[in-house]
């Protein structure tokens, strides 16, 4: 299995390489094509490399945008869960704020993605300890999937599990 991630690794950083010529080394695409790069690094527990590549596509992101937009939040978030899956909580709850008011900025508060980061916070105050408020985030969360998702989603079975878990521990 090892020979496969690191060939699938090598695969994506040709394609990486493709794009940076491609679509040049500044352009939206290519940060993106950062962001799902580092995403795969992070499935990886690469951390370090998820990170690079997450910061670099930031940077090109809020170098060609004055605005926030919804790419620079995809990137906070990723780097919140890196952080998260490191332990730093603090760190990450930081991002996935961020993240949150930046999808509310410019996909709206009732967007898939601000909730994502509304449920991330949700993940990262529960791994303080800070069951209250988690459940407060998850509430606001099930809320709109079962507006948007209807009651028989995955999304909204994940969100429900994560607030019994909240109840148990509180």
């Amino acid at each position: 299995a090892q020979g496969r991630v690191a060939e699938s690794l090598a695969m994506q950083e040709n394609a990486l390489e493709i794009t940076r010529r491609t679509q040049g080394p500044d352009s939206d695409s290519f940060a993106n094509f950062l962001s799902n790069l580092g995403v795969s690094y992070t499935s990886q527990g690469m951390f370090a490399e998820a990170l690079a590549r997450f910061e670099e596509g930031l940077s090109i992101v809020r170098r060609n945008h004055a605005e926030r937009n919804a790419l620079e939040g995809k990137l906070l978030a990723n780097i919140g869960t890196v952080y998260s899956r490191q332990g730093k909580l603090e760190d990450a709850l930081g991002m996935f704020k961020k993240a949150l008011r930046i999808f509310r900025k410019t996909l709206g508060p009732e967007s898939e993605e601000a909730a994502g980061a509304q449920d991330s916070i949700g993940v990262a105050l529960f791994g303080q300890g800070k069951f209250d408020e988690a459940m407060e985030m998850y509430e606001g969360v099930l809320g709109f999937r079962r507006r948007v998702l209807g009651d028989e989603h995955g999304a909204v079975a994940d969100t429900l599990f994560n607030m019994g878990a909240c109840k148990e521990k509180a």
